[in-house]
């Protein structure tokens, strides 16, 4: 197949998603905001825009919708409160921000574009994130614009002991190839369910939740985070690419056996440097869409479709 003259790749989590579980309203709520996020990420490729802005105007739209476990609508840790992480990479440079246990800035994406852009370091946690984003200028909310019944209710659920399987997933993410071959990854989440206040996953960790570089490929990850962090999942999906002339498929579905012998489950998104692509899953589920410049636009969430 001919390499298109762009590509966009989004994912909403990966997890136990059931079709007799899901409503269709809820499937098409779903399906809706993963498409939202294409057309945003879609537009600013089609018009020669970098792969870097694609995947942060992508994963912002679905930080702003509060199905996602991301921005409005994440998680709560025990103490009822959203702490939020994410991060972005520009394939270009390898250029990298991220940052984490963000609990007051309206799109945590913006923060760690931030970090990459202006500071000269790739990762900032906890309060002084949210000042430094008050200082830059970016949109600042109160800790309770993130809280929603939902999440209320499902963490209730978890101090009780008694999880639903729609409670336990997460994360979104986005990768893109632009008009010059460029490649980016983005990744933002609220982590897990009732996690112990302070607690990181993958998501902002640089080559476990998300990678970039033109040479290879471009990945973010979903799953649990603390697996994903072990095999360094990202970056190992890239080498992989590199350094054994994987496909992305290839490659993630390589790295993705080695994240299930240690325990662990999820899935990733993955663009190659030849165009190659792979919306990979060892889960029941992957909120997930595709676009590229030939015309294709797709959104799935279970494994089958």
């Amino acid at each position: 197949m001919a390499k298109p003259e762009w590509t966009l790749l989004i994912h909403g989590g990966a997890g136990v998603m059931r079709r007799a579980e899901m409503t269709p309203e809820m499937d098409a709520a779903y399906r809706a905001g993963l498409n939202d996020a294409l057309e945003a990420g879609s537009q600013v490729l089609a018009s020669g825009g970098l792969a870097v802005d694609a995947v942060e105007a992508a994963v912002r739209v679905l930080e702003d919708n509060p199905n996602f476990n991301a921005g409005r609508g994440a998680v709560l840790t025990r103490e009822g409160v959203a702490e939020l992480d994410a991060s972005i990479m520009d394939g270009r440079d390898r250029k990298a921000g991220a940052v984490a246990q963000v609990r007051t800035v309206k799109n945590p994406i913006r923060a760690a574009r931030m970090v990459m852009d202006t500071t000269g370091r790739v990762m900032f946690a906890g309060k002084d994130v949210d000042a430094m984003a008050a200082k830059a200028g970016l949109e600042i909310v109160p800790p309770e614009y993130f809280v929603t019944q939902r999440r209320q209710d499902a963490l209730k659920r978890a101090m009780a002991g008694t999880w639903e399987p729609m409670d336990r997933h997460g994360t979104v993410g986005a990768v893109a190839m632009d008009k010059a071959g460029n490649l980016a990854a983005a990744t933002s989440t609220g982590g897990m369910n009732a996690k112990p206040p302070g607690r990181v996953g993958d998501s902002p960790i640089i080559g476990a939740g998300t990678y970039a570089e033109n040479a290879s490929c471009a990945v973010s990850a979903t799953g649990d985070g603390e697996y994903f962090i072990r095999a360094s999942v990202a970056r190992m999906i890239c080498a992989r690419v590199a350094m054994q002339g994987m496909s992305a498929e290839q490659a993630a579905k390589a790295t993705l056996d080695e994240v299930a012998a240690l325990g662990g489950s999820g899935g990733v998104i993955v663009v190659g440097h030849d165009g190659s692509v792979a919306l990979s899953m060892n889960t029941e589920a992957m909120f997930r869409g595709r676009a590229d410049a030939s015309g294709v636009r797709e959104v799935g969430i279970y494994a089958d479709e």
